[in-house]
């Protein structure tokens, strides 16, 4: 196959990322693959590499294997939403990418839905292909996985990892195709060991991005087979009712795999799409992280500690918040006397961030607090603006001293962080309507 892109490598931190690029079209097209992948062997499968072909027919086709899978580095972590974010960045730089619509296939339509709420001025359009915006059942979401279905799928993953696992359940078309059986065994077990894939899993099961769907204002386009035996319809569903303006197409089939079953009328909606977008350049709304930080008593400790002593202190505060707000890639917004104002495009760095400015004034004898939130915020110059603001100056007023409390949305969206958190209650919080589960940052 002469036409098979050389694997590259761009750096992710301290992380590389295999990737490859293939076609020449007018658009750039970034794949984010589902749950495991492996860009070289998909090649060794003709209705894989007719696929591919058919993609970069009409774009510049940019794929690559998530961090701990295929080609790239292996992890000893498995990696969050916002690392994964980072590593299409990544990837996007190294090829010189500036914008490009991302294709979410499973388990990467999470990951492709925050990031074009993130970064909406990289994002031209979204398609999202047999995903979800919540993998796991819930009283509001009941058409989820049940964590019995999660403990059935779990076993037999490790039962059978290594054969074509679940072929009868992702591809049922093919599941009596000795030749794809053997392929589909042989590219699962070369995209991840049987412990990285379990583990994979177990962190796509906490995994909930619905607060971040109507926050998504770039044309999104939902496909699902109708009647797929992996991830249930509903869940498409449910991504369209919520995305402004996002249109879904049902079509015809049971595969979950996408290269098999009627691929031409999935391609086809693909590229009318696609070929269809007109890019919109203003971006006047992003998502963001935005934290809050101020000091305990402030009034209290200026008049015990005079104000000579309090003024050093309050510089110190100011340039140890500073450092940490630049160490995690976030950006300060405003100050206010004894507190500070930053936004980050991850909430689990903006978390890292609170904790070591909290921890490093404590040494100072000082006592801070913080409260986080992640919503869509009005972009204002080179402010930020709109109740996802308000809401996370609030989470910070009602935050007990000494720590950390984020709102439920910061929570769900750092999945697979190791960060753990302890319920504070819900909580009204002064001029937004309704009550708002808290939580407090345990470690991290």
């Amino acid at each position: 196959m002469s036409d098979v892109p050389e694997t590259r490598y761009a750096k992710s931190g301290d992380v590389h990322i295999a990737y490859q690029v293939l076609g020449e079209g007018p658009l750039d097209l970034v794949l984010v693959p589902g749950f495991v992948s492996h860009l070289e062997y998909q090649w060794q499968e003709a209705r894989s590499a007719r696929f591919l072909r058919r993609l970069a027919s009409f774009s510049r086709l940019i794929r690559f294997d998530k961090r701990g899978t295929g080609l790239s580095d292996r992890m000893s972590a498995i990696p969050t939403l916002e690392q994964r974010m980072d590593d299409v960045r990544a990837v996007m730089d190294a090829v010189g990418s500036e914008r490009a619509s991302l294709f979410g296939i499973s388990e990467g339509g999470p990951m492709s839905l925050l990031f074009a709420a993130t970064y909406p001025e990289r994002t031209t359009a979204l398609v999202i292909y047999g995903s979800y915006a919540r993998r796991a059942w819930a009283p509001d979401h009941p058409f989820g996985r049940t964590d019995d279905e999660s403990k059935r799928m779990l076993e037999r993953m490790e039962r059978e990892w290594g054969g074509p696992m679940g072929i009868d359940a992702w591809a049922p078309s093919v599941a009596d195709d000795e030749g794809f059986k053997q392929w589909w065994a042989n590219y699962l077990r070369l995209a991840a060991s049987p412990g990285a894939a379990l583990a994979v899993q177990r962190m796509n099961m906490e995994i909930d991005v619905r607060h971040v769907l109507p926050a998504i204002r770039v044309p999104t386009l939902v496909l699902h087979r109708t009647h797929e035996r992996i991830t249930r319809v509903e869940g498409a569903r449910y991504l369209a009712e919520h995305i402004p303006g996002a249109r879904l197409v049902e079509l015809p089939g049971v595969d979950h795999v996408p290269v098999v079953g009627d691929t031409a009328l999935l391609l086809d909606e693909i590229e009318d799409f696609l070929t269809s977008v007109r890019p919109d350049v203003t971006h006047d709304r992003v998502l963001a992280t935005v934290l809050f930080v101020d000091i305990v008593r402030s009034t209290e400790r200026a008049v015990e500690l005079g104000d000579r002593r309090w003024v050093q202190l309050l510089q110190q505060f100011h340039a140890t918040a500073r450092r940490q707000i630049t160490r995690f890639r976030g950006r300060e917004i405003d100050t206010a006397g004894d507190g500070i104002f930053a936004s980050f495009d991850g909430p689990a760095r903006a978390i890292s961030c609170a904790t070591r400015i909290r921890d490093a004034m404590r040494t100072e004898g000082l006592e801070t607090r913080a409260g986080l939130h992640t919503g869509e915020c009005e972009i204002a110059g080179d402010k930020l603006a709109g109740i996802a603001v308000h809401l996370g100056a609030r989470v910070a007023a009602t935050a007990q001293p000494g720590e950390v409390w984020v709102s439920n949305t910061v929570k769900d969206l750092v999945a697979g962080s190791g960060l753990g958190f302890e319920s504070r209650g819900a909580h009204a919080l002064k001029g937004v309507p309704g009550e708002w589960p808290l939580f407090a940052v345990v470690g991290g």
